[in-house]
C-alpha cells in the first residue's frame, strides 16, 4: 500500500469562488492547514503550498491558483519537482453525485465529468492511479444548471452539512496516516453528517 506525499485541495481562484460549492476542496485544505497551525504560501507550483507532518508521516499540500480546468498544469508541477508517484496523490474535490454531509474516498477511475479532475489526469500522463476524496455537494434538479450550481454558494443548511463531512474526512485522513488506509475508507464511508 502507498503512502500520501501529496494533498490537493481543488478550486477556482480569487474572492468570488471562495464559498462555492466548487472550492470544497480548498476548504479541506485550509481547515487541514489550520488544524496543523501551518500558513499556506504562494510558491513557484502555480498554487498554494505548505509542508506538515501527520504521524511519522510528511505531506505536501497544495491548492492551485489555477482556474479549476487547468489543475493539472499545478499538480503536475509539484509531483514532478519533488518526485511524487502518482499513487501517491490525493485530490480532494466537490461530488455532485453525493449529497451534503457525505465524504468517500477513491482510488482509480474516470474523471466523471469534473473538469479539475479531467485536466488532472491529461497532465499526469492519463494515470488514473490517484486517490479522491470526493465531498458532496448535492445536485440540482435542472441538469442542464450545473455550471451555475457548482459556482454557487450552499444553503446555511447544506453547508453545515458539508463541514462536519470535511471535518470527519480530515479525521480519516489522520487515520489513514497514522493507521491505515482500510480503516480510514471504513469509518468515513459509514458517517453520514446530521
Amino acid at each position: 500500500m502507498s503512502d500520501l506525499k501529496l494533498i490537493v485541495g481543488l478550486a477556482n481562484p480569487g474572492e468570488k469562488y471562495t464559498k462555492t460549492r466548487h472550492n470544497a476542496g480548498a476548504w479541506y485544505i485550509n481547515k487541514l492547514a489550520k488544524r496543523y497551525n501551518q500558513i499556506l504560501q504562494k510558491k513557484n507550483f502555480f498554487g498554494y503550498t505548505a509542508h506538515l507532518q501527520i504521524g511519522n508521516k510528511k505531506i505536501w499540500l497544495l491548492i492551485p491558483t489555477t482556474f479549476m480546468n487547468d489543475s493539472g498544469r499545478s499538480v503536475a508541477a509539484i509531483s514532478l519537482y519533488y518526485k511524487i508517484p502518482v499513487r501517491n496523490i490525493l485530490i480532494v474535490h466537490d461530488e455532485l453525485y453525493l449529497p451534503p454531509g457525505i465524504a468517500k474516498f477513491k482510488q482509480n477511475g474516470t474523471h466523471g465529468g469534473h473538469n479539475g479532475l479531467k485536466n488532472i489526469i491529461q497532465n499526469l500522463g492519463n494515470d488514473t492511479t490517484f486517490h479522491r476524496l470526493r465531498i458532496g455537494v448535492g445536485c440540482p434538479e435542472d441538469r442542464d444548471k450545473l455550471v451555475e450550481f457548482v459556482l454557487g454558494t450552499p444553503k446555511i443548511t447544506e453547508q453545515k452539512l458539508i463541514d462536519n463531512a470535511i471535518n470527519e474526512a480530515i479525521f480519516c485522513t489522520e487515520i489513514w496516516l497514522k493507521e491505515n488506509r482500510i480503516k480510514a475508507i471504513s469509518r468515513l464511508h459509514c458517517f453520514r453528517a446530521i
